[in-house]
């Protein structure tokens, strides 16, 4: 990528126009827009006023633009829109490389004494490694379900929503809950549990403190109770109401192993799927994670009423919960968006690399026609943009929507020799980001991270780790 106007602001200084002021031209790339229709050009321009995509087409941008603060040549590039992570788990990049052979709930068993340890300072490591991760490969918008709120550990959720600021990406702040401990049949201890009151008040909080539902949002908040077998119905069903009320989305963990598939059968005398529409559960304000063990039933109900799937194939294998059927999904009606999902099941923290495991691991479940490369890279982006609600805002490259896209280069060693662009973005190794804009202003530029230091995020991670491991009791 090169810089070919000495306009006004022009350079490589990475500072870009800020939201509503000047416009970015990129010209000379491959663009894959992800639309409807699945418009690409082999050569084409994007121009960006202000926060916002004003046209997207083949050949060079139209000529005479006013008020141009940087041009940019994509020649070897590919843009796409940027990526939209759908589950995550940000606290658990502290805990990464543990219960390393466990099914889900052995690693649940293992693991939720010591995510019970976190407190403010550790969510804050914890979530500026995880999205500076994600970002540096294209994440525009992140999202993460957090869940585990010890008492006394200051505010853990502001923490979450000030890393994100930090990078600069959208995010969508899932304000998890557990009321349901051991002592009454749940996984997580009961100091690590919440009372049902308490977790319906704190959300409504959130809500009410941070969730911005104008157009061009940086910040939503969703109501997200954590799982069937660490959540009482009641809690499940309240909370429903409130987000429904507050005008928020609701996200929690379905049908991810069959072990829950059995809980749910021993303790409520159906499946997941059923338990959660008794709940009030199922609708299209609503998106699950995993969805793995689901019959034709279950992805019949998902697609009447619109409710979403974050599918996460590289931590569906590492605990080896099994292939969820997404083509079937898909072919259903069903949105579907990607997952990175915890850091403690999916090591890398990338979004990129689950483009390809998702094709990889549905044709393996499938066969060879189960997923293409252009289904995995609308899986995502406008899936993801879907899942979360966004899909009149981000998730194509389209007039009208927000500035998050991505530069891919494409001209280098790992993947020069592939014709098609997005057979090289899914197919070949994890592709280097040039530039990542979102809301028009870069957040990467080549390959690095624009608004904080991710060396000095390194050494944070690490030190807040080893904190935590002291704390749990797993070192001396």
């Amino acid at each position: 990528m090169t810089e070919t106007s000495a306009e006004a602001g022009a350079g490589t200084t990475g500072t870009g126009a800020e939201p509503g002021a000047g416009r970015i031209v990129i010209e000379n790339c491959a663009v894959a827009t992800v639309d409807a229709a699945g418009t690409e050009y082999g050569t084409g321009h994007i121009v960006v006023a202000g926060n916002v995509i004003e046209s997207v087409g083949a050949g060079p941008a139209p000529a005479g633009l006013a008020g141009v603060t940087r041009r940019i040549d994509g020649t070897g590039h590919l843009a796409t829109p940027g990526l939209v992570n759908t589950h995550h788990h940000f606290y658990q990049w502290l805990t990464r490389g543990l219960a390393q052979d466990s099914n889900l709930f052995d690693w649940l068993v293992e693991l939720y004494p010591v995510w019970a340890r976190i407190d403010e300072d550790i969510v804050h490591a914890g979530a500026a490694g995880s999205l500076a991760m994600m970002a540096r490969g294209g994440v525009t918008t992140a999202m993460d379900h957090h869940y585990v709120f010890p008492r006394g550990t200051g505010d853990l959720l502001g923490a979450e929503i000030r890393a994100a600021a930090e990078t600069g990406v959208r995010f969508t702040a899932a304000r998890g809950s557990m009321d349901r401990g051991k002592s009454d049949g749940g996984l997580p201890p009961d100091f690590a549990v919440e009372t049902t009151e308490g977790a319906l008040l704190a959300t409504e909080a959130a809500i009410d403190t941070h969730h911005d539902a104008s157009f061009g949002s940086m910040l939503h908040i969703a109501a997200a109770p954590c799982s069937p077998f660490s959540v009482s119905t009641g809690l499940l069903r309240e909370a429903a109401v409130l987000a429904r009320r507050k005008g928020v989305r609701l996200h929690t963990h379905g049908s991810e192993t069959v072990e829950e598939e059995k809980f749910c059968h021993e303790l409520f005398g159906m499946g997941p799927t059923d338990y959660f529409e008794s709940a009030g559960w199922l609708g299209d304000d609503v998106w699950m994670a995993h969805c793995v063990h689901m019959n034709d039933s279950d992805i019949a109900a998902f697609a009447r009423t619109g409710t979403g799937v974050a599918h996460c194939p590289s931590s569906n294998a590492r605990l080896a919960a099994g292939i969820a059927r997404v083509p079937d999904m898909l072919a259903a009606g069903v949105p579907v968006g990607l997952g990175v999902d915890g850091t403690a099941s999916n090591e890398s923290g990338e979004l990129h690399t689950e483009l390809r495991n998702a094709l990889l691991i549905n044709r393996l479940g499938g066969g060879e026609k189960a997923l293409n490369a252009r289904q995995a890279l609308r899986l995502g982006t406008y899936g993801g943009a879907q899942v979360l609600g966004r899909a009149a805002e981000i998730g194509s490259l389209e007039p009208g929507k927000l500035a998050d896209l991505v530069l891919w280069k494409l001209d280098g060693l790992g993947h020069a020799s592939i014709a098609d662009p997005v057979a090289a973005l899914v197919l070949g190794a994890a592709a280097p980001v040039t530039l990542s804009l979102v809301n028009g202003r870069p957040v990467v530029e080549q390959g690095r991270l624009t608004r904080v230091d991710e060396d000095a995020i390194a050494r944070l991670t690490r030190a807040q780790a080893r904190r935590l491991a002291r704390i749990a009791g797993l070192t001396g």
